[in-house]
């Protein structure tokens, strides 16, 4: 629950006003100038030629080069191959040494290399209707519970620019007046997120309990005794010998975690399946005091969460989804800024909550910057690498005031699953790695549909996409997530055919009212798919 949660008051910082850009149109002649659009549609297709160039250099500097050495194996004397096949014979020694040499390495590279980790299917967990809360039930709710105007006032703020609808769920503990935030209540979210995301992930994989070698479950701010993980264990009584992890304290980007986790297990135990459940509980981790800092929260983070099951066995490619790539983690908590920016505290009155640092956000542009310059290298085309590795240089060797470049993660990526922990997180996400509406369209619509679910919502993300058919075969997938600490993390995925929605997918009652067109966080009109 504490981690990708920023102000979504944030703003960008201002645009060149129609003054300067008159003036600057002003001082080139008119003769020499190509209208905009002209100058951009050109340099669109500048830089596409440049891409298949580079990539596509290997291929055109071979094709010379195989048509030469077909065209001297025509001319090759049958006397010359008989020659060599003699010669052959008679160094028989060396051309089984030579056949061992490439036998064992080989068997060592089959033998050392990563077993490739199958995403098979993964269930979101999609609450009751009856939690439900609209924007006056939750103002109303928090004027009840005592709440002083000022921080009323800041909490309808805070609802009306977040790009929330009023079909996102808070628990049912929540719902209540007071509210009980007890232990049985938050065992009882818990356990109906959970479960509810595993029995759908069973029955639409197949899988049985019993087969399931790994378990990684991950919630940041409620770690109970028997642990989450445990629950799961005696719900469905899962065997004796399973290797089972509870993350704790972890943020927003704890799914990710998991999941590399779960892979790394999964490098260890052959023929196994791994489940990874990403959740957050909402139920005691509700700020009930009045200092601002600490009210966001409340505002953004809702009921969620998703369930995933993963395989390392070769048989279940042709069933598989995905394919795990890459995942990338980049860890700022050596920085103090970074540490305290998202923080869980008491206030003066000795309530609990998490405090959001006004940081927030320039923190999480530092992490971002770390981790795809780690991420780059592995998913970028050589031609963005070397245009990168160019401005690198001239910026070092010619000119201070070069800009950096940056990279066209467009090229690596077909879909985006950006964390939907607010708006100013996928403005600003939107605007640094320079991506497109449709890009960030699955993030805004997860985040009105459902809120902040925390370290689900890349999840959801992906889910939105599947529903509306986007994800097809070849497709890679980058989903990145923030998290308290301060963190950031990534992982890709590789689809590895047509993918199509689960069976009792959280969007398959409302895709066709998606995606809405939203102004200043409000809907204003479906749009069409």
């Amino acid at each position: 629950m504490n981690g990708g949660a920023a102000p979504p008051e944030a703003a960008a910082p201002p645009a060149a006003g129609p003054d300067a850009a008159a003036a600057a149109a002003a001082a080139t002649p008119s003769h020499r100038r190509l209208p905009d659009f002209l100058q951009s549609v050109n340099l669109k297709y500048v830089k596409l030629g440049y891409h298949y160039l580079i990539t596509h250099l290997l291929t055109l500097l071979l094709l010379p080069l195989m048509a030469v050495i077909i065209l001297e194996a025509g001319r090759t004397d049958p006397d010359d191959l008989r020659q060599l096949w003699l010669h052959l014979q008679y160094n028989l020694v060396s051309v089984l040494v030579l056949s061992a040499v490439l036998v064992f390495g080989a068997t060592v590279y089959v033998l050392t290399r990563p077993r490739p980790v199958y995403l098979v299917d993964f269930a979101c967990y999609k609450p009751p209707d009856n939690l439900k809360v609209r924007f006056e039930e939750f103002l109303h709710h928090s004027k009840l519970c005592g709440f002083s105007e000022d921080c009323l006032e800041f909490q309808r703020k805070i609802l009306e620019r977040s790009g929330l609808s009023e079909e996102t769920y808070v628990p049912e503990a929540m719902h209540l007046i007071p509210p009980v935030p007890t232990m049985a209540n938050a065992r009882a979210e818990a356990e109906s997120v959970m479960f509810g995301a595993l029995d759908n992930l069973f029955k639409a994989t197949g899988v049985k309990p019993k087969d399931v070698g790994v378990l990684v479950v991950n919630c940041s701010l409620f770690n109970p005794t028997p642990s989450l993980s445990a629950m799961i264990v005696n719900k469905y009584k899962l065997r004796g010998n399973i290797k089972s992890f509870n993350l704790g304290g972890m943020g927003c980007s704890a799914g990710v975690i998991a999941v590399d986790l779960a892979r790394d297990m999964l490098q260890v135990h052959r023929n196994t399946y791994a489940v990874v459940v990403s959740t957050e509980n909402i139920t005691q981790n509700w700020y009930f005091g009045n200092r601002k800092s600490m009210l966001i929260p409340n505002c953004l983070f809702r009921v969620g969460g998703a369930a995933v099951l993963l395989s390392n066995r070769g048989s279940d490619r042709r069933r598989a989804k995905y394919a795990l790539k890459h995942v990338v983690r980049t860890h700022r908590g050596a920085d103090n800024k970074a540490f305290n920016c998202v923080y869980q505290q008491q206030d003066d009155e000795g309530k609990t909550g998490v405090s959001l640092s006004k940081d927030l956000m320039a923190i999480a542009g530092g992490a971002l910057k770390t981790n795809i310059t780690t991420l780059g290298p592995l998913v970028l085309p050589v031609s963005e690498q070397l245009l990168f590795f160019a401005t690198l240089v001239a910026k070092k060797l010619f000119n201070a005031k070069i800009k950096p470049y940056i990279p066209d993660f467009k090229l690596a990526f077909e879909h985006f699953c950006i964390h939907a922990g607010g708006r100013a997180v996928i403005d600003e996400l939107e605007k640094n790695l320079q991506l497109q509406p449709v890009h960030v369209e699955a993030s805004r619509m997860t985040l009105h549909r459902f809120g902040n679910t925390s370290s689900s919502s890349i999840w959801y993300e992906l889910a939105y996409m599947e529903a509306k058919g986007r994800v097809r075969r070849g497709h890679r997938i980058w989903q990145i997530a923030f998290g308290s600490g301060f963190k950031c993390n990534s992982a890709v995925w590789h689809a590895l055919r047509n993918v199509k929605p689960s069976p009792q997918s959280p969007w398959e009652d409302c895709i066709d009212r998606y995606p809405v067109e939203l102004v200043d966080g409000f809907p204003t009109h479906n749009a069409q798919q």
